[in-house]
């Protein structure tokens, strides 16, 4: 596929670089501004806990399963076209799924949605690689990773001023007149590819990733409510995960036109990268997925308040992508990815100290730390995994970015999710334990009085406080095990081959 020159004017570049954030920010957007809403859609759709998760995983997954195809497609469509068409569809399901009368209908649109959202990013992100020339990649792609950054972190401050305003209907609505202003500035402005119809598509290859991908999330999903390993379902869905992975694995390696190319997974940095952006992707959308409900059912926060908390994470991370992308080429990018690391870890230090009474100040600073410390790390990270990789695997390579940061975020939401009520069962137990009424400090004197032992109301409030306590110490030992988890990630950077200004983007044909 013929790539977009990067001799375009300035104006040419900024009006495709437009064109470009619309589109980014409006899919990016979608994976989290329902969150702080997911509450008032659960009454709406008398749905369970469990159905209503339903509305967030059944987008990623649809997101995840259809980012690989986005090179194939638009080697053989085009890219022009492919975006246009991809926009067009993702605002069209946008307002389908603000119309759902039925839970059904809410997630069969969702899946629709991150169908069509899928290939928003990669092809973004190789749409701007392919515009800037080579020494503007750092900024091209700090300008890039604010709209995928600050999308997911702005997201439970819009949906929930959405929410409280007018209804969760308008957290999908909002994207019609974002998704018009993009679809025409595609039409105008962005150029079109030269289309290879000869190359093929491995739909066997796509199948074995698809329901790979699919039987795991299953997995995960299902797996707290039914006992995990003890049920047959969970059992079936792990081996069924295993197995097509392992199949698409092998062939992959052993076709002649496989639906991923292995040339992509020997470069170096480009491979280190992917697992890091893995770690990314669950420690930003984790930390996104756990503070709603922490600030909403803990702390009882309204919707707007958790809104107004959350953001100014965003603003933690504009600074940093301001910042990186004058240091982008001029610093080390490995230095600036082991400091975006450390601030992201001492952030989730920080939130592990977190109480059932803890101030707003603290839960805003750490949020600033963690938004600027991702914000160091997504750019420079980005830049230094692309930065040797061929221009014929851009797109393809931009597809798999987005394919791991979504499967980061989908195993990192069903792990802490599990986890959190987990713990929050055997923190109740141990805590338990300790409350009768033959101890001295629980005698009626000492107690609210709300706290009555001698009342059927008393002992359900007494137990409503214990789970509470208990539902606290869980999800700081969610924090803990993301803080341990982007530690941990640290030493692959001693993999990574530095990205000096200069250097060739490739260094094989």
């Amino acid at each position: 596929m013929t790539a977009v020159p990067a001799e375009n004017t300035p104006l040419q570049r900024g009006l495709i670089t437009v064109c470009v954030m619309l589109a980014t920010v409006m899919q990016v957007l979608d994976m989290t501004i329902a969150n702080v809403a997911l509450a008032h859609m659960q009454g709406s759709m008398s749905a369970d806990h469990e159905q209503i998760s339903w509305v967030l995983t059944s987008y990623i997954v649809a997101a995840a399963v259809m980012t690989p195809p986005t090179g194939v497609l638009a080697a053989r469509i085009g890219r022009k076209r492919l975006f246009a068409i991809a926009v067009a569809g993702f605002t069209v399901a946008s307002v389908l799924c603000g119309s759902a009368t039925s839970l059904f209908e809410l997630v069969v649109y969702r899946i629709l949605q991150g169908a069509f959202g899928a290939g928003l990013v990669p092809i973004s992100q190789a749409l701007l690689l392919d515009t800037y020339p080579r020494e503007k990649h750092g900024s091209a792609m700090a300008m890039w990773g604010l709209g995928v950054m600050v999308g997911p972190i702005l997201g439970p401050l819009l949906g929930g001023y959405l929410t409280e305003v007018y209804s969760w209907r308008w957290v999908f609505y909002i994207n019609l007149p974002i998704g018009v202003l993009a679809l025409v500035g595609i039409l105008a402005f962005v150029p079109e590819t030269r289309r290879v119809r000869s190359r093929g598509f491995d739909f066997f290859g796509f199948a074995l990733l698809s329901l790979g991908i699919g039987a795991l999330q299953m997995m995960l999903d299902r797996g707290g409510s039914l006992d995990w390993f003890a049920s047959v379902e969970i059992v079936v869905e792990a081996v069924f995960a295993g197995l097509f992975l392992y199949m698409f694995i092998v062939h992959m390696a052993t076709a002649e036109q496989p639906f991923l190319a292995p040339g992509l997974f020997k470069d170096r940095n480009f491979a280190v990268g992917l697992v890091l952006m893995f770690v990314v992707g669950i420690v930003l959308f984790a930390t996104l997925a756990l503070l709603p409900p922490f600030l909403q059912h803990v702390m009882h926060f309204s919707v707007l308040t958790t809104g107004y908390v959350m953001a100014p994470r965003g603003v933690g991370t504009m600074v940093a992508m301001v910042l990186v992308g004058r240091l982008v080429g001029k610093v080390d990018a490995r230095w600036l990815i082991l400091i975006g690391l450390g601030l992201t870890s001492l952030s989730l230090w920080q939130m592990t100290g977190f109480t059932m009474y803890v101030d707003t100040w603290t839960i805003v600073h750490t949020g600033v730390t963690q938004g600027f410390g991702l914000g160091l790390v997504f750019v420079p990270l980005t830049t230094i995994s692309f930065s040797t990789l061929a221009p014929h695997y851009r797109t393809e390579g931009a597809a798999m970015f987005s394919l791991v940061r979504n499967i980061g975020s989908s195993i990192g939401i069903s792990t802490v999710v599990t986890l959190l009520g987990y713990n929050t069962q055997v923190n109740h137990a141990s805590l338990a334990k300790g409350i009768t009424p033959f101890r001295s400090m629980l005698q009626t004197p000492w107690l609210p009085e709300a706290w009555d032992w001698s009342t059927t109301a008393g002992v359900i409030a007494l137990n409503d406080e214990v789970t509470r306590q208990a539902s606290t110490i869980a999800y700081l030992n969610d924090f803990v095990f993301m803080m341990w988890l982007t530690l941990l990630s640290a030493p692959l950077l001693l993999l990574l081959g530095s990205a000096r200004r200069g250097e060739p983007v490739a260094r094989r044909p």
